[in-house]
């Protein structure tokens, strides 16, 4: 895939805008805007004061605006969370060496995790502040989004752009394997969001590494967490607060695994004694828990400093790479344990 760095596919504020609006001339503005002599106070605090209010990005505009280069690439994400927090500092960590800045974005949340979300982001931020962009968890972005782009975990899985995602199939079945060997047998699953090959993804490993081992699973026991510690709680108390529970929970990540945690305490379950939790992520917060959680790590450090170096390497047209895919591995920890004899 190439792309034409000389075009500017998005309307952005110029320097014409801004010298129109104070009215001054370009030649003005651009002494504003470089720091050069030759401007009256007065005038050079009314172009400031129109700088602003237009949203003209001053120091980077400029140059955008004599090469259209930037040197800044963005991560784009609907929101600020641990599983995007964990990318973004995978990826700070990487641009240091390749002499690019990275600017981190979110509209804020609230309607913003909404299909087309990062179509909006990158009409706002391409061509005048970056060059490219990494976008983490894409509802739908075109194959030619004006600038290049790689995306972390789509939800519709690789497409046509460049994509980074983790071995999601291969770590549910290390999760149920997990709770399998130990003696497990009534397994609950706590799966992900409906519209996300990730969570697709794991839980097709789920029902493999079961059907593997000649254990039928209970439709009853197979619950959705949407992937978040608050609405993962009431679905979590549906499996765990009935005569018959499950002896262990595989949930899809770890933030709904800690929702599963506060429904056991606050059932007054004992974990790992009477029941096995497990999540994916990775998370830091996974290792903080009480009890720490076993978890399968998709590494997302490693994940965002890979779609750093891939990005850069699209801009400089150096590689073709379209998918890389990165292993995960099981992270045993304190919340596992054989069922209790009962079972």
């Amino acid at each position: 895939m190439s792309y034409d760095l000389d075009v500017d596919p998005f309307p952005r504020v110029k320097m014409a805008d801004v010298a129109r609006t104070a009215g001054v001339s370009v030649a003005t503005v651009s002494k504003v805007v470089n720091g050069r002599y030759g401007v009256s106070q007065r005038t050079l605090e009314r172009v400031q004061e129109v700088i602003a209010d237009l949203g003209y990005e001053a120091s980077l505009g400029a140059r955008s605006l004599r090469s259209y280069r930037t040197n800044v690439l963005g991560i784009l994400v609907a929101e600020f969370e641990p599983f995007s927090a964990e990318l973004l500092k995978g990826a700070g960590s990487a641009v240091a060496a390749t002499g690019y800045e990275l600017l981190a974005y979110s509209g804020g949340g609230g309607g913003s995790a909404e299909v087309g979300w990062e179509r909006r982001y990158l009409s706002r931020l391409s061509g005048t502040l970056i060059d490219g962009a990494i976008i983490v968890t894409p509802t739908v972005v075109e194959a030619r989004p004006g600038v290049p782009v790689v995306a972390v975990d789509p939800h519709t899985g690789p497409t046509g752009l460049p994509t980074v995602d983790s071995d999601n199939l291969t770590g549910a079945v290390l999760a149920t394997r997990h709770l399998l060997e130990l003696g497990h047998r009534r397994i609950a699953f706590l799966g992900g969001r409906p519209d996300l090959d990730s969570a697709r993804l794991r839980e097709k490993g789920f029902r493999r590494a079961m059907a593997d081992a000649g254990v039928p699973v209970d439709e009853s026991l197979v619950g959705m967490g949407d992937y978040r510690r608050g609405t993962a709680q009431e679905p979590a108390r549906v499996l765990l607060d009935r005569e018959d529970p499950p002896t262990a929970v595989f949930a899809a990540n770890d933030l709904s695994a800690l929702g599963v945690l506060d429904v056991a305490r606050s059932l007054g379950i004992g974990v790992p004694s009477e029941l096995s939790v497990i999540g994916f992520d990775n998370v830091p917060e996974s290792a903080l828990s009480v009890p720490p959680l076993t978890t399968v790590e998709q590494p997302l450090q490693a994940m965002g400093a890979a779609a750093l170096h891939l990005l850069v390497d699209l801009i400089a047209g150096t590689d073709g790479t379209t998918h890389r895919r990165l292993p995960t591995s099981l992270v045993p920890r304190a919340s596992t344990a054989p069922p209790p004899r009962r079972a």
